[in-house]
């Protein structure tokens, strides 16, 4: 099983997940991070990192999120690999506790 980035990584883009992830499994979109779970090793290291509490063990996903799971697996192969630390989008402090964005991913690679 892999892990999984879900709806509250949306517009916060935090990265604090990829500084500890021992894999380059984390992608980066224009405004959120998926896992590839072909990378991924399951560690776990990087679900208490994340601050919107956004990454799941694809078992422990949420129902309400259960399309994240293609989601991170599509984009996963999709978006270019993020390896190291970047400051949160300008919009995270506003989005963190936001529900229901789904609607605002943008589908677009990071950079």
């Amino acid at each position: 099983m892999s892990h999984i980035v879900a709806e509250p990584c949306i517009k916060c883009k935090y990265t604090d997940c990829v500084a500890v992830c021992p894999v380059d499994c984390f992608h980066e979109g224009a405004n959120m991070l998926v896992i590839d779970p072909d990378e991924c090793i399951d560690c776990g290291a990087c679900v208490d990192e994340c601050p919107v509490h956004a990454i799941y063990p694809e078992e422990d996903l949420p129902d309400k999120w259960k399309d994240f799971i293609a989601l991170n697996k599509e984009y996963g192969k999709a978006w270019p690999v993020i390896n190291a630390k970047q400051d949160p989008l300008p919009t995270a402090e506003e989005f963190k506790d936001v529900e229901n964005k789904r609607d605002q991913l943008d589908p677009n690679p990071g950079h």
